[in-house]
């Protein structure tokens, strides 16, 4: 809820329901997801989320507001499983159905660590990441720097040595596309994206929404221009240490 840029956003409505609620409507149509946890922090602000958590059933961890890793780490020790997926509150256009694709992929690899964004090539907003709860396990015990405690992979991807890391890649570079909430331009794209697509389809795929926007280009210019990932660029350039 403490987002800078705009401000208690995953609980803006889409279609009379908070984004958060879209976003994990959709995550429970995945096959290999097994069980979900939303993590979020102690701060008095993230209440609403967890009294929607409570409200539909879902379990949620409260942990630290500024260290995620701690949190993301606490929250999956509670269940002790053997692989953890990451995603991100922001990104209410998640595709199940390139999430099990995905774990298929990071399966098949005997990886430690994935995602689809070490090479991006989908669209920003469809951001998975998967990995070992030894990965996970690691990360916390060795991470020390605030980019590595904020962010919670980064520490596997600074140390390739450590790690075997996979990416999935598309087969057509559309990472240039913008489909995640940060900017008030990028809310008002996703309430299009899902006025247009989910009254005839509430299952609509990122396969549909492509063929959405290439048949409506001014939609795709209202968020345009945004610098992906901006938010872990400014923990890189204040980087410091931190004492775990």
């Amino acid at each position: 809820m403490s987002s800078t840029r705009l401000p208690g956003k995953v609980m803006k409505p889409i279609l009379g329901r908070p984004m958060l609620y879209r976003q994990i409507e959709r995550i429970q149509q995945s096959k290999e997801i097994n069980h979900l946890v939303v993590a979020t922090s102690f701060s008095p602000e993230d209440d609403a989320i967890a009294k929607l958590c409570s409200k539909i059933g879902v379990k949620c961890f409260r942990g630290s507001l500024d260290d995620v890793l701690d949190r993301f780490y606490q929250a999956a020790l509670i269940h002790q499983p053997e692989y953890v997926m990451r995603l991100t509150g922001d990104c209410p256009l998640f595709d199940p159905g390139l999430a099990d694709e995905f774990v298929q992929f990071f399966l098949a690899g005997s990886y430690d660590y994935a995602s689809n964004t070490v090479e991006p090539t989908y669209p920003d907003g469809l951001d998975m990441e998967l990995l070992t709860f030894y990965a996970l396990e690691s990360s916390w015990n060795n991470a020390n720097l605030l980019s590595e405690r904020e962010h919670v992979t980064p520490f596997i991807k600074n140390h390739p040595e450590h790690f075997r890391i996979g990416c999935m890649e598309n087969t057509k570079d559309l990472s240039a596309m913008r489909w995640t909430v940060d900017e008030p331009e990028d809310y008002e794209f996703v309430c299009n994206i899902y006025s247009a697509l989910y009254p005839e389809n509430n299952n609509f795929n990122w396969i549909d929404v492509l063929y959405y926007l290439e048949n409506n280009h001014d939609v795709m210019k209202i968020n345009s221009g945004f610098e992906r990932d901006e938010g872990y660029q400014k923990s890189l350039q204040s980087d410091t240490e931190v004492k775990l």
